[in-house]
């Protein structure tokens, strides 16, 4: 059986190599090149000074023109909007948010310091930026208009739901009010422009709403494996979800017209995104800024105001977590921003049937991630069974399998022919026992990416130790209970004859002890479910074989 060795080291070392390759990549990539933990407070009296020419970034329209003028002169104070969800600070010149702190996700475990997914500082750049193009537009590369609000803090008062920030502009000919509408306990922000012409002539412009980011990537902590996506992300014509990094944008830039549509900039569980008008043509834009930074963004077509008439252009901004739901409700496929990887057709249903445990049964991740192991080890059990009885009839009829190696210890080709013999009388498949890995490996590749991509298993407890499923065990307890539980369901199959095939295989629970010490700890628990259900259904499939000889 030189094959079956032969494949089964190759597949190792493949194993083995692609694990060491993962590792040196993760290491590389969540290494911080600089130190990036100074924030801006929200009653700072300035921005930084390289916002001082941010009008340079404005995007321009197709064959279209804009008279619109602005003074970049004068500091200005940021306004602080507070919601149960948010502590948003905003810039009145030009009205955008440049920083967004989650007050439901702690940036750290238990460290009760909210989330910072946005931020404008000396050393990052993560802003939503939106203004008016065109003939009347507000915004243009002369500079960007200075709002003035009735006051710089706004808090969402309770028993209220919404909360109206209003940021107004007077200008020639029309008055202007940029409007900011937070609702309570969600994280999709309405931002419109509400405009009162009062000229003798029609009023035109069209509305943008824009990312600027740079190329920082946030620390992660997911173990060996697939790295998060870290980049843009829209719906075009062709697609429903297209995505790219950083490289590839400054490399090949995006500029594409479609109907709706999204743009949004994915990182690690949370996401940012503007949701334009979903009955026009809007333009999307990909691309990087002469700057350095990144221009993820859509512009509008323009609106024409008649002259002593009101006119509304409004879009929606979403900063939060990838909350699958949520996403669905707010554009077509804007869900697929939570990426399952090319699996998703078995990680997508595994999350739903998850999600359904965790809310209507358990109440908790931990017990639901075993619960879901128990549920796909009863649907695979039907197909994995005939490989256990395969394994089964292996270990009983072992003795006999011993005699004809030492009977033909000299003679190979014949041990082989008695040995397919013995296999074809007793009805054995000596590649059933492969069957139960083979129906696995998948699932255990879309559970990775499930529980990856789940922003509900970040910080989630499960009991005792584990404060964590999302990252891995920091007393590695549960990889070494997987390693032991390996260990102990090898002993119930039958023992490989070759030497050299026993040794690499009693190797194996160590090996895969060591890779699992920096698995997440709910995929660990899956692992360890796994192996204890296998155990069980092993143990009882072997105890048949042995009392009647039949399956």
């Amino acid at each position: 059986m030189d094959w079956q060795r032969y494949t089964l080291m190759g597949g190792i070392a493949a194993v083995v190599l692609a694990l060491i390759f993962q590792w040196t990549e993760f290491k590389q990539v969540n290494t911080p090149a600089v130190d990036r933990t100074t924030v801006v407070r929200a009653d700072a009296p300035t921005l930084p000074p390289e916002e001082k020419n941010a009008g340079s970034d404005v995007p321009q329209l197709k064959n279209g023109q804009t008279t619109a003028t602005a003074n970049n002169g004068g500091e200005r104070k940021l306004i602080s909007v507070t919601t149960d969800v948010f502590e948003v600070s905003i810039d009145p010149r030009g009205g955008d948010i440049v920083k967004v702190a989650l007050r439901e996700y702690d940036d750290k475990l238990h460290s009760h310091t909210p989330l910072i997914l946005l931020n404008q500082t000396r050393e990052h750049t993560y802003i939503a930026q939106s203004g008016l193009i065109g003939h009347n537009g507000t915004d243009s590369a002369k500079g960007r208009p200075l709002f003035s609000t009735a006051s710089s803090k706004y808090a969402m008062e309770e028993g209220k739901d919404t909360l109206t920030v209003d940021l107004k502009l007077q200008q020639s000919g029309a008055d202007i009010v940029k409007r900011y509408t937070f609702k309570r306990g969600d994280y999709l922000v309405n931002v419109s422009y509400q405009v009162n012409n009062t000229a003798a002539q029609p009023w035109t412009a069209a509305l943008y709403g824009q990312l600027k980011r740079d190329s920082y990537e946030p620390a992660t902590d997911v173990g060996i494996g697939v790295h998060p996506f870290l980049g843009a992300a829209i719906r075009t014509p062709d697609e429903n979800y297209f995505k790219q990094k950083f490289d590839e944008i400054a490399e090949k830039p995006t500029d594409i017209t479609i109907q709706g549509g999204w743009v949004a900039m994915v990182q690690h569980y949370f996401l940012s995104a503007w949701i334009p008008p979903q009955n026009t043509n809007n333009n999307i834009v990909l691309r990087q800024l002469s700057s350095g930074l990144y221009r993820m963004g859509f512009t509008t077509p323009q609106v024409t105001i008649a002259p002593g008439q009101q006119g509304e252009l409004n879009a929606s901004f979403y900063a939060g977590p990838k909350d699958v739901y949520r996403l669905e409700q707010i554009s077509p496929y804007l869900d697929l921003t939570v990426d399952y990887g090319w699996l998703w057709f078995i990680a997508k249903p595994l999350f739903r049937i998850l999600h359904f445990i965790q809310s209507n049964i358990v109440s908790n991740w931990g017990w639901a991630i075993i619960l879901l192991t128990v549920f796909i080890k009863a649907l695979l059990y039907p197909l994995s069974s005939a490989g256990m009885r395969s394994m089964a009839r292996m270990r009983k009829f072992a003795p006999q399998m011993k005699k004809l190696q030492d009977q033909y210890k000299d003679n190979r080709q014949k041990l082989a022919e008695e040995t397919m013999k013995l296999y074809r009388r007793e009805k054995i498949n000596p590649m059933g026992g492969c069957l139960p890995i083979l129906l696995q490996m998948p699932v255990f590749i879309a559970l990775y990416w499930m529980l990856t991509e789940t922003v509900e298993l970040r910080h989630a407890p499960w009991m005792l130790w584990i404060h964590d499923l999302s990252a891995r065990d920091p007393y590695f307890i549960l990889p070494v209970f997987m390693g032991c539980s390996m260990w102990f369901m090898q002993r119930l199959n039958p023992q490989p004859a070759d030497p050299t095939q026993a040794r690499i295989m009693q190797l194996m629970p160590v090996m895969m002890t060591f890779f699992f010490l920096w698995f997440p700890a709910g995929l660990v628990l899956y692992w360890i479910a796994n192996n204890l259900i296998t155990i069980t259904q092993t143990w009882y499939i072997n105890k048949k074989v042995e009392a009647s000889g039949k399956a």
